[in-house]
């Protein structure tokens, strides 16, 4: 195509010079024979599809494939054998449809015995009345074997709720422990607060009555701001601190408490300094915090 059209510009650049009027005559016809042929590359030649769309009138070859190709799937399908257990099966259930006849012997004892068809079985008709359903085996698995594969599944299913029993148990434990380790927490630190309580009120009530030296040297609190000097004369009462840290903060905080009620007649749950000792007992609920609640 592309040969053609370089063909006719080279043709049209000799007529211009030669011919002059008659060239755009020509050159007319070879358009309008150009536009008449169909190029074999071309959308028209391409894109041809069969338009199936109903109703339109179809070629006599093709309706007549078409009609062939529907007849041989129907003989296929009517000459397609059936194995032999889909005959079993299909025998079984037009025999289990069919209802037993008179010519049947056990259904003609039955009837000489006094039984009528729809009738339940048994003296006071309180029995059956559907015969037993038939359940025909169908696998190649041995006798017992249905029932080993049941009691394997019931096995692991055990074993499955077993295993979650389990799990649940070992969460509810962590938690239960959880709550226990964040109690423990709370309540030490509500010791060591009361502790803190009591030393500022044991260092206090000491100074008042110009004590210059605590009991013991934790019955005050230490001062945050410590010289070097202070530190180094510390370090060399390391054997009394011993024997305080010793002591737990629950021990500390009864010691420190009982020394408080007899030396000042203080409580630090109630807050008061009492007069004597007889009004502390008969106004204080007690030597706890516990006793306060």
């Amino acid at each position: 195509m592309q040969d053609l059209k370089l063909q006719l510009r080279i043709r049209l650049c000799i007529l211009r010079r030669s011919q002059g009027n008659s060239y755009t005559q020509w050159f007319c016809h070879m358009k309008l024979k150009m536009a008449e042929e169909e190029d074999y590359m071309s959308d028209s030649f391409i894109n041809v599809q069969e338009d199936i769309r109903p109703g339109l009138p179809m070629l006599r070859q093709i309706r007549e494939a078409h009609r062939k190709e529907e007849k041989q799937q129907e003989a296929n399908l009517k000459n397609k054998r059936k194995s032999l257990k889909e005959e079993e099966q299909e025998r079984r259930d037009i025999g289990l449809k069919n209802a037993l006849g008179c010519e049947n012997k056990g259904f003609a004892l039955l009837q000489k015995m006094g039984y009528k068809s729809g009738q339940a079985l048994g003296k006071s008709g309180d029995g059956i009345v559907e015969p037993i359903p038939l359940n025909v085996k169908t696998g190649k698995s041995g006798i017992g074997h249905e029932a080993l594969l049941k009691r394997k599944a019931e096995e692991k299913l055990e074993s499955y709720r077993r295993k979650i029993h389990m799990k649940k148990e070992v969460e509810e434990r962590a938690a239960e422990q959880f709550r226990m380790r964040l109690k423990n927490k709370q309540d030490e630190m509500k010791l060591e607060g009361d502790l803190r309580r009591s030393q500022r009120a044991c260092q206090q009530l000491d100074t008042q009555k110009n004590i210059q030296v605590p009991r013991e040297a934790w019955y005050w609190l230490r001062l945050e701001e410590e010289t070097e000097e202070e530190e180094e004369e510390e370090k060399e009462q390391d054997e009394d601190e011993y024997k305080s840290e010793d002591l737990s903060v629950l021990e500390k905080l009864q010691i420190l408490t009982s020394y408080l009620r007899e030396e000042h007649l203080y409580c630090i749950w109630c807050g008061t300094a009492y007069d004597d000792k007889e009004d502390l007992s008969s106004n204080c609920p007690g030597p706890t915090s516990a006793d306060h609640d």
